[in-house]
């Protein structure tokens, strides 16, 4: 598990619109990756909605955003058009990217203890050098935070 202050983990990932996305291509401009459990949640569609509500604003900062889950790319490509996303989605199918940032976790849910995605955020800049960690995040006031803190970048 990384901190605040360290240098990105090393990933590569495909994309559905840019091909692949990685720590190297992304390098000399900030980024916001974001790790969520699965397309077309309620949670994760609410996430991915907000980011993409707010797109311009991060664009305007020069921003990128990437939600990242294990889902294939073809079912990235039918929740991006099911919500007209304007977020970058990555697909980390054998979950490489997740265990380097930390993000896959024991879960327990009613009882039942699982793997999976812990909903979580990080602010990257230009040296990829990651600024700001949020983990365990909440949906409300979340992405509002997130352009905040891009704003300081």
């Amino acid at each position: 598990m990384f901190e605040e202050g360290q240098q990105v983990p090393a990933f590569n990932m495909p994309t559905d619109t840019l091909g692949d996305v990685s720590d190297k291509s992304l390098k000399g401009s900030p980024y916001v990756i974001y790790f969520y459990p699965k397309d077309d949640t309620p949670g994760c569609t609410k996430e991915a909605i907000g980011f993409s509500r707010l797109m311009a604003e991060f664009t305007a900062l020069g921003v990128k955003i990437i939600g990242v889950s294990k889902d294939p790319i073809s079912k990235h490509e039918k929740f991006r058009a099911k919500h007209d996303l304007s977020v970058i989605l990555a697909s980390d199918e054998e979950g490489v990217a997740c265990d380097a940032f930390g993000v896959w976790v024991e879960k327990n849910m009613y009882g039942r203890k699982y793997m999976g995605i812990e909903r979580a955020t990080f602010l990257v800049d230009g040296s990829g050098s990651v600024c700001k960690i949020w983990r365990k995040v909440r949906l409300k006031g979340h992405v509002d935070a997130v352009l905040e803190a891009a704003n300081t970048l």
